[in-house]
């Protein structure tokens, strides 16, 4: 873009790659992360170990690790980018990724629940604003991640938290080169709006999605919500649906963990995808035998673990 001293990058998306001395892996993993985290977080853990990235490299995969524009090692400038959401406190982010209605179950957190503790001191410190339009991140973020797609081919998008519209979008624009799309704890429910932060208006994102027949705006969606036993209403189109054509061209995993409030709501997004034509399936850690976990499963002392429950559902779907 132009600004008064001549032109300027506008929302460059850094994207790390690795990949084994062997590729034994016919599709790359794109790694997407979530919130005002940054690619860090599938490189290595707050409290010192090997990430998801590592672990797949090691299984065979080619790794692409992605900074989501404005994030991470993707600058934001305010000027160029627009205005900066506030940042995240700490005890939110404690909220989310430990809490403490959920701490007696949730033993894989490698750090304590309180501010000043070094784990949680260590995660906090690459975490970061987000865009203040989420429409006009999310959209950015599409075409990122569209690009990235057209360079690198048919990959497998992994997709985490507040980073789920980005996986959602970049296979809505790319469905061909999407092979799998694994949406872990990814932000909701449908439609959820939270003043201050977020309203996904599309469903799943602030920015549009493809739906059949198609929606020029989200007004022109018809929606119904009803009560649920987990006290989280749930909002689903009115029958009949519209459906998700390019979205529906992929399978999809809903990846969710037993100690996350993000389990309240899972199956409120396999509903809303089941209902537009998707092929989606429900992926609880804990019915794979996998116990203890969090929202930030891919940070948690199990990590490895909790990361072959995904490889086996890939191998599960023949998308190795």
């Amino acid at each position: 873009m132009q600004d008064g001293g001549g032109t300027v990058p506008r929302g460059q998306m850094y994207v790390e790659w690795e990949s084994p001395a062997e590729v034994r892996r016919p599709y790359p993993v794109v790694l997407v992360h979530g919130g005002g985290g940054q690619g860090l977080d599938y490189l290595g853990t707050p409290d010192g170990r090997p990430g998801w990235a590592a672990h797949l490299v090691r299984e065979g995969y080619t790794v692409y690790v992605v900074d989501r524009p404005g994030h991470g090692r993707s600058p934001h400038h305010p000027d160029v980018l627009g205005a900066m959401g506030p940042m995240m406190p700490t005890e939110a982010y404690l909220g989310i990724f430990a809490p403490e209605g959920f701490a007696e179950g949730h033993t894989q957190w490698p750090g304590g629940r309180t501010a000043d503790d070094p784990v949680v001191a260590q995660a906090m410190a690459g975490s970061g604003p987000m865009l203040a339009d989420t429409a006009a991140m999310h959209a950015l973020e599409q075409a990122r991640m569209a690009e990235l797609l057209d360079r690198i081919g048919p990959a497998i998008v992994v997709c985490h938290s507040a980073g789920g519209p980005a996986g959602y979008l970049s296979a809505d624009a790319r469905p061909e080169l999407v092979r799998a799309l694994v949406a872990v704890e990814t932000v909701g429910p449908p439609f959820a709006v939270r003043p201050g932060a977020f309203s996904l208006d599309w469903g799943l994102t602030a920015a549009p999605l493809t739906y059949d027949p198609p929606a020029a705006d989200p007004s022109e969606l018809s929606l119904l919500t009803q009560d649920t036993a987990s006290g989280i209403p749930m909002t689903l189109q009115a029958e009949p649906a519209r459906r998700l054509t390019n979205l529906s061209r992929m399978p999809i995993a809903v990846v969710t963990a037993e100690a996350s409030p993000f389990v309240l709501f899972d199956g409120h997004l396999v509903a809303f995808l089941e209902q537009a034509g998707c092929d989606v399936d429900l992926v609880r850690l804990a019915d794979h035998g996998v116990h203890g976990n969090g929202h930030g499963m891919m940070l948690e002392r199990n990590n490895r673990e909790a990361l072959q429950v995904i490889l086996g559902w890939l191998d599960k779907r023949g998308v190795r």
